[in-house]
């Protein structure tokens, strides 16, 4: 085979069902094998693997992260050299931020060229080195075979991550055998994964987990999206139901737990609703499971759960343990087995204390400190919009989002019934994100509601992925709560910059964001304008059969809260004039070195 069929072997053998990418001369060999090996299929009778083409580079590379997000599955983009690959910079970096599993394969120039600036070249290696979990550049033609073989599998196992490819031209274009199974040697990486892997939770350790459980009178569980990620989602709800401790969940663990259920406090943090954090301040011991206490829940570490005497993590990554908050008892393995074992001792040394007043103090702070706005309002408020879509998907849709404070009312808002149903730009918080991802989750999940919740200054990052939706015919929904500006800048402007909305207004931009999306080929392209047309728009929207945009003219000072500033901690969360507050906060403006 030439290398480039080599490659498009492997991408088959792996079981890769869609490709997201965009041509370019130093690449052409594999896309032209990419060609021919679906031909074949076809011809056969079987799909094949479809090369989906975006507007830009940065769009398949947020296709791809969508697409796995939302199956679990390993994402796959291929671009050309120089630009092509690093345009693909920013998913990169957003994957692995967000442990999400990922194979980039780019073009490089001929190996001979290589560091002489030849035209489209670019360090691939140095830059990719420093934003994905690992980086090959294949010099060797008889290697490549093993080496597309290996990303794989570091992609997808241990604390999932993207893996960049970077192959010259003259590697594509060379000849050799394909032997089917070859892997590279790589022993470091693999025992350290089999060490984790076998690091299974025995029973006596699930004893010592489960006494200090005894001494708690408010336990609360704090999972991230490592739980997720670990397919833990179901062992998570079966602790959570069956011992009856209540969760809270960070912004990537958003459908671990059943939003919907009894048990959910819903998300804690910077944005997170107030009984959730609430709940944090008053627990007297935290169960945190793969999550990694970050600056947007644990913004000031020794004030977060103050009050509990006891914090237990479980996590698949030992770097995350003790990294922040100090525990009492830690465990780093498999985040399924060890939740299940737990449940089976539990089970075996019988019943755990009555927490039924923990339960009922838990129920009335969601009932005293629930979401809410100014419902009495004339101007179309972004939450009832949310709540219009939400009532209609009733937690079964996928939502992808921008990043901003659609974002935040998209997480405060929706409900999901499962994990894999919320896909948003979590770490690295990239605008841009929201129309790309819905986009590869659409291809990954064909018969599924698919929603784009996006800002106005979001969606202008890669508006031209809307004529990506057309081009494959995605009955995608492209919601943009559009209130002129960047939201969430102007918030923190208004809060924190005595209201100087220092390039954050774009009231006067002359963007027309229908005519766009009819340029763009979307059959069903509205604006919404008045309150009163509200259900009856976003009902016809969200029946339409194929492609649908939606702009939503909303209340250009519509806030997000609560909020709890930076370098702040949860007693002082800030929870607007519609969310009652225990506590009398005064907005204090952050010092200077506080983080954003």
């Amino acid at each position: 085979m030439t290398g480039a069929e080599t490659i498009v072997q492997v991408l088959a053998d792996e079981g890769v069902e869609t490709i997201f990418g965009y041509s370019g001369g130093a690449i052409l060999p594999t896309y032209d094998a990419i060609f021919v090996h679906n031909q074949r299929e076809q011809a056969a009778g079987r799909p094949g693997m479809p090369l989906i083409v975006p507007a830009n580079e940065q769009g398949a590379g947020f296709m791809a992260a969508g697409y796995a997000r939302s199956s679990g599955r390993v994402g796959v983009a291929v671009v050309t050299s120089g630009p092509g690959a690093t345009n693909m910079v920013t998913p990169i970096r957003d994957s692995m931020a967000d442990s999400v599993p990922m194979v980039v394969l780019c073009g490089q120039v001929p190996r001979p060229a290589i560091g002489s600036d030849a035209f489209q070249e670019a360090p691939v290696p140095s830059i990719m080195g420093a934003v994905a979990k690992h980086v090959f550049l294949v010099t060797e033609p008889e290697r490549l075979e093993a080496t597309i073989r290996t990303a794989f599998e570091i992609a997808r196992t241990g604390r999932p991550g993207p893996v960049v490819v970077d192959i010259p031209k003259d590697v594509q274009n060379s000849t050799g055998t394909f032997d089917g199974a070859s892997r590279l040697p790589i022993p470091g990486y693999r025992q350290r994964l089999a060490k984790v892997e076998s690091s299974l939770l025995t029973p006596e350790r699930a004893g010592e987990f489960l006494s200090m459980l005894r001494t708690s009178r408010r336990p609360l569980i704090y999972a991230g999206g490592g739980v997720i990620n670990g397919g833990a989602s179901a062992a998570l709800r079966a602790i959570s139901d069956t011992l009856g401790i209540p969760v809270v969940t960070t912004l990537m663990g958003i459908g671990a737990s059943d939003t919907m259920a009894p048990m959910s406090m819903r998300m804690l943090g910077m944005h997170g609703a107030a009984f959730a954090n609430y709940a944090v301040e008053d627990c007297d011991l935290l169960i945190a499971v793969g999550a990694r206490f970050d600056d947007r829940v644990a913004g000031v570490p020794a004030r977060f759960a103050r009050n509990a005497r006891h914090i237990l993590h479980l996590d698949v990554d030992a770097s995350e343990i003790n990294k922040v908050k100090r525990v009492s008892f830690s465990h780093v393995g498999p985040l399924r087995q060890a939740l299940e074992v737990l449940l089976a001792e539990a089970g075996a040394q019988g019943p755990l204390p009555d927490w039924n007043d923990w339960l009922a103090h838990c129920a009335e702070l969601k009932a005293r400190h629930a979401m809410n706005y100014d419902r009495a309002s004339e101007l179309i408020q972004p939450y009832y919009v949310i709540e219009e879509i939400n009532r209609l998907t009733g937690g079964e849709a996928i939502i992808a989002t921008g990043v901003g404070q659609h974002q935040m009312w998209a997480a405060q808002y929706f409900d999901f019934r499962e994990p894999r149903l919320w896909l948003t730009s979590g770490s690295m918080g990239t605008m841009g994100f929201g129309l790309p991802a819905a986009i590869g989750a659409q291809f990954a999940n064909p018969g599924r509601l698919v929603i784009d919740i996006d800002g106005d200054a979001s969606i202008r990052m890669n508006l031209g992925e809307l004529e990506t939706v057309t081009t494959y015919d995605l009955p995608i929904k492209v919601v943009v709560l559009n209130n002129f500006g960047d939201g969430m800048v102007k918030q923190w402007q208004k809060l924190f910059h005595k209201g100087r909305l220092s390039a954050s207004d774009k009231s006067l931009h002359k963007k027309d964001f229908i005519k766009a999306a009819q340029a763009d080929g979307f059959p069903f392209a509205a604006r919404l304008e008045r309150k009163s047309d509200v259900p009856r728009v976003v009902g016809e929207f969200i029946r339409f059969k194929g492609p649908a945009f939606l702009e939503v003219i909303i209340d250009p000072d519509a806030g997000v809260y609560p909020m709890v500033g930076p370098g702040q901690s949860y007693d002082q969360m800030i929870t607007g004039d519609w969310i009652a507050s225990r506590d009398r906060t005064e907005i204090v403006a952050p010092d200077k070195s506080e983080m954003f």
